[in-house]
């Protein structure tokens, strides 16, 4: 079979979940037992969002091979449960360097390198570059930005082209808003019209139309949609808000999105997609009555997309731990030792989050020396292992001037620092830990039995280490090295195995974590949440 190519864009505003959408479609279509990826082509000029501020792109996910990503890479692992690749996400700067490095090395002859056709081409050839391993049936295609931007320009134009190229084995989807004016009580067509227009305009004509929507469309106006803009009538598909982004691949397949693919693909259409497992995690979720707390502590957390991953994991252990979830968002940079007995003390468990750099690290201490003195569940993740490290040497070795040379590159007592083969390095990307390594936890670790085995994989994106010459120095005081990569001996994971649940790991659990395979050390700890919340409630009730 050939490999079907579906392009997914989007119109009249941004921010419409164009990922959503697009990974609500590639479930559906693996439930049906398809084999389906998605790939996210982003038009900002970064060679990747490894350098990019949380304040201006959101999280920063990683891939198992070390690419740093758009956090869409996360909707789309997170919904499909397949691993993406460096090839599943491409920004104008990597299209445009290798384009430049083809030029530099003469591979066109002298040629006049222009948009059209050596930028389009490379664009097509990456589009095409997954499709050609013969791994997928279907490449699901997200191009970011809004129909309209001239930084899409480009994009556009690659699959004009691409659609007369591929004929029936590609289609377009496209993704607008139909506002609800209050005022006039009404549902308002025209700004998709507008972004249809414009699409056409470029020379491409959407197949299927996803209209995002506060109220319900009619299907008078689905008619009216489909009249203005060329569209069957029966591919104008509604996506109404949901509580749950969880529930739109269910929305999706009772619009037949799934079945308006197939169809127009010329792939045959038959049974019901497979998603007993999916609608089991959302039976749990819409039955959860009773809550469990967590306090995540970072400098970030004004910012909705910052902490997507671990947002995500922690939901996912809450739901199938019969929980739901409140994650109450504790400000780093405000967090001191006259208010945390305030801000942390109705937590069931805390977060120590990840990030780099000085500010807001303080608070992390602080968070860090009241959980471990108060017994409270408590996960620190890359940069909160590194400070779980730290305040541990503090305060509990008597070092009191430990740190980070992160943070002080002359500390007397550098617990946690750059290997030596890192030193030299100037390049950011160069020093950093990036992509899946191998950990071996000790058998009886809190980590290991979390995991149920000793031998694991997860993801890194962190720069400085765990200094080996200190470790004796914390096992004998009581913070445990369980988990230490098997080729270089570098410590992967801490505990207390004194406290109920005080865990740091090097590595970023959260990007392995899925709807249908939900990530084993974030199930532990909401689980210890769970135990310390009724433990705290039997208190209260024999008091």
């Amino acid at each position: 079979m050939d490999t079907k190519y579906i392009f997914v864009t989007g119109g009249v505003v941004s921010s419409l979940g164009k990922g959503i959408i697009s990974s609500s479609l590639a479930c559906l279509l693996k439930a049906r037992g398809l084999r389906v990826t998605i790939q996210k082509f982003d038009p900002y000029i970064n060679i990747d969002p490894g350098t990019l501020n949380p304040y201006e792109h959101g999280e920063c996910y990683v891939t198992v091979d070390g690419h740093e990503a758009d956090l869409d890479l996360g909707h789309y692992e997170r919904f499909t449960n397949v691993h993406t690749s460096k090839a599943n996400n491409v920004t104008t700067g990597r299209i445009y360097q290798s384009v430049i490095d083809k030029e530099r090395r003469g591979d066109y002859l002298g040629k006049t390198v222009q948009i059209v056709p050596h930028i389009t081409d490379e664009i097509k050839r990456r589009v095409k570059f997954l499709g050609n391993t013969g791994e997928y049936d279907y490449i699901i295609t997200e191009i970011g930005g809004t129909v309209g931007d001239i930084e899409s320009l480009p994009y556009l134009e690659a699959v004009r082209q691409l659609r007369w190229e591929l004929g029936q084995n590609s289609l377009c989807v496209h993704l607008t808003y139909v506002p609800y004016i209050a005022a006039a009580k009404e549902l308002k067509t025209k700004p998709t019209q507008h972004s249809v227009k414009a699409l056409q305009e470029v020379g491409i004509q959407p197949d299927i139309l996803v209209l995002r929507t506060e109220k319900e469309i009619s299907a008078e106006m689905r008619r009216k949609i489909a009249l203005f803009c060329n569209v069957a009538h029966d591919s104008v598909v509604q996506s109404m808000d949901v509580n749950s982004i969880y529930k739109v691949p269910i929305m999706m397949h009772r619009q037949h999105l799934d079945e308006i693919v197939l169809r127009k693909t010329g792939m045959p259409v038959e049974g019901e997609p497979q998603m007993d497992s999916w609608l089991h995690f959302i039976e749990k979720m819409d039955n959860a009555t009773e809550t469990v707390t967590i306090g995540l502590v970072g400098k970030y957390v004004e910012l909705q997309d910052a902490y997507k991953s671990i947002n995500e994991a922690l939901f996912h252990a809450a739901t199938y731990a019969d929980r739901k979830l409140d994650i109450v968002y504790i400000h780093s940079e405000k967090l001191t030792d006259a208010n945390v007995q305030e801000r942390l003390q109705g937590m069931d468990g805390v977060i120590i989050a990840p990030g780099f750099g000085q500010r807001g690290i303080d608070g992390k201490f602080t968070a860090l020396k009241w959980c471990r003195e108060h017994d409270v569940p408590t996960f620190g993740i890359c940069l909160g292992m590194q400070c779980m490290v730290i305040e541990f040497a503090r305060n509990v070795l008597g070092l009191e001037d430990a740190n980070s040379t992160e943070m002080n590159p002359h500390t007397p007592y550098n617990v946690i620092d750059l290997m030596e083969e890192q030193k030299n390095i100037s390049n950011l990307g160069g020093t950093m830990r990036l992509g899946a390594y191998d950990c071996v936890l000790r058998p009886e670790s809190k980590a290991a039995a979390a995991y149920g085995k000793q031998n694991i994989s997860e993801r890194h994106r962190h720069r400085f280490e765990f200094n080996d010459d200190y470790r004796t120095r914390f096992e004998e005081a009581g913070m445990a090295c369980v988990g230490e990569n098997p080729a270089t001996h570098l410590v992967e994971v801490v505990e207390m195995p004194a406290k109920r649940w005080f865990i740091g790991t090097q590595y970023h659990p959260e990007y392995s974590s899925t709807v249908l395979s939900p990530s084993p050390v974030f199930c532990s700890f909401i689980n210890a949440a769970i135990e310390y919340h009724n433990e705290k409630e039997s208190a209260k009730a024999s008091e």
